[in-house]
């Protein structure tokens, strides 16, 4: 069931099927994770946060749309060391490198996806997939304190998103899911 709906996004989306699939299991492991979701998801069982994990695009978000953030951090990340250890909860840290890891993966081989997907700007898909990968796991230490829902100001829509999902209610679910996607097109627009 939860492939089939990754296959239909996948049908409508010029996206491999292993990025939606990645992207799927991600949303998944975020919307575990203690604290960084939002308290409306909490509730969910298992299986409706799974649905809810089907979104086209990420439910979590790195201020991947701080281009002005990803530049100076594209610049200046530091050297890892196996001494490093995370400033946060261990599996926020591991979350962290994870997300990282599959944004640098977007943002090397599929940029235009980049912005949908993840909601990051040209310039900040650039910088990120100009990074070395031995650079990524300190850059994730760094960047784990910038865990957050993306969309978080946006209360309409994770309401939406849960009592779809508590309800059971899969065409309302996807309504809420495409609204996701405004809301990632219209972040995109210049502001004025």
């Amino acid at each position: 069931m939860q492939a089939a709906a990754v296959s239909r996004w996948n049908k409508e989306s010029p996206v491999s099927g292993e990025i939606m699939r990645s992207l799927r299991e991600l949303n998944c492991g975020f919307l575990e994770l203690p604290g960084v979701g939002t308290d409306r998801l909490a509730a969910l069982s298992a299986a409706q946060r799974a649905a809810v994990a089907g979104c086209p695009y990420a439910l979590f978000d790195l201020r991947f749309f701080d281009d002005t953030h990803w530049q100076r951090r594209a610049h200046s990340a530091p050297a890892w060391s196996v001494a490093d250890t995370p400033r946060v909860d261990g599996r926020i840290a591991v979350f962290a490198q994870s997300a990282l890891f599959y944004a640098w993966h977007v943002a090397s081989t599929a940029r235009m996806s980049a912005r949908l997907l993840l909601g990051m700007h040209d310039r900040t898909a650039a910088a990120l997939g100009n990074i070395t990968v031995d650079r990524l796991p300190a850059l994730a230490l760094t960047e784990s304190p910038n865990l957050t829902a993306r969309f978080r100001h946006c209360d309409a829509y994770w309401s939406a998103l849960a009592e779809a999902a508590a309800r059971s209610d899969r065409a309302r679910l996807r309504r809420v899911q495409l609204y996701g996607l405004q809301l990632s097109a219209a972040a995109q627009l210049p502001c004025r």
